[in-house]
């Protein structure tokens, strides 16, 4: 195991004087509709930046020497990493670059401007961002900070399943969306930790399924750029870090289709007034239209942001 319950929390305790513990909420009507399934959600979309990335960034850029903080950081993301990580950067009076999609929701480009981040602009279909992003830092002697595949921010990650299972200890299973899986590895790690016996999913579009594809194969896949509406989700492959945890301890990885997300966005901005991108949905879609496993009684769901355009949540609620 590249990442350990000690580290993650200790990345607790670096985090907790920037970071949200970000408040869980229950909803009766839910439960109904997920066929009675008592469901539980880390509002992660309440989070410092609108999602849990801070968590990881911040964990990242406060283990950095002092040398390597003055030498400034350099991120690629298509939109809450990218916030996070100018963020945290401006937290510590870092000098930050990050290397964004040109499709990147105006809502996450905006944010990191405000931030005093420098944007590095790309074409996903054209450009690989890692090789741009590493050539930026080449050039400015800076850091680089993954988006996913480290085990500084998969530990970062994992402090949200920390404090979940703090406030709901008698969860049977935990449900997170799984990108690069940083996220996925944290709550897997957290969650056996806390109890051996429970169950930990990761939740992604069928439009995206590179998890679901490489742990069939027992091994990473990779996917040609994804399409899918869940744009934090758009990752090609899993992280080469997170993929061996996520394969010994998560039981698996749940796929649904672009309208279940687009259904679970509705629901939970209509009847619990929560706020979701369609990325922070997608384990809410899984439980919303019972694509879970049998045995369940309590579940934990991650809401991993809530940073959306409001031209696509217009479009998501007209298509109700």
């Amino acid at each position: 195991m590249t990442v350990t319950i000690d580290d993650i929390q200790i990345a607790a305790q670096r985090i907790k004087a920037l970071a949200k513990n970000t408040p869980v909420m229950h909803s009766r009507l839910f439960d109904e509709a997920a066929g009675g399934v008592e469901c539980y959600f880390k509002c992660e979309n309440l989070q410092l930046g609108g999602a849990f990335k801070i968590r990881g960034a911040l964990n990242f850029l406060m283990a950095l020497s002092a040398d390597e903080r003055k030498r400034g950081v350099v991120a690629f993301s298509s939109g809450n990493h990218a916030q996070a990580v100018a963020i945290a950067a401006e937290h510590l009076k870092m000098a930050a670059t990050i290397v964004m999609p040109t499709d990147s929701p105006k809502s996450k480009l905006e944010s990191t401007r405000a931030h005093r981040a420098k944007i590095v602009l790309y074409d996903r279909m054209k450009e690989d961002r890692e090789q741009l992003a590493r050539k930026v830092a080449a050039e400015t002697n800076a850091v680089v900070l993954p988006p996913y595949d480290h085990a500084l921010v998969a530990a970062g990650q994992g402090t949200a399943a920390l404090e979940l299972l703090a406030q709901q200890p008698d969860l049977d299973a935990v449900f997170v969306p799984a990108g690069g899986g940083g996220l996925l590895a944290g709550t897997a790690v957290a969650a056996k930790a806390h109890n051996p016996q429970i169950r930990v999913f990761g939740v992604e579009p069928e439009l995206a399924s590179d998890w679901y594809q490489s742990l069939r194969a027992g091994k990473r896949i990779s996917i040609p750029p994804p399409f899918t509406i869940a744009d934090g989700l758009r990752t090609p492959s899993p992280g080469e870090v997170n993929f061996p945890i996520v394969r010994e301890l998560a039981e698996g990885v749940l796929l649904v289709s672009e309208d279940e997300i687009k259904a679970a966005v509705r629901f939970l901005l209509s009847r619990l007034k929560l706020l979701t991108e369609p990325s922070g949905a997608v384990p809410a879609a899984a439980l919303l239209h019972n694509k879970i496993p049998a045995g369940i009684r309590k579940a934990g769901i991650i809401l991993s942001g809530g940073n959306v355009d409001f031209d696509v949540l217009a479009e998501i609620c007209k298509a109700a």
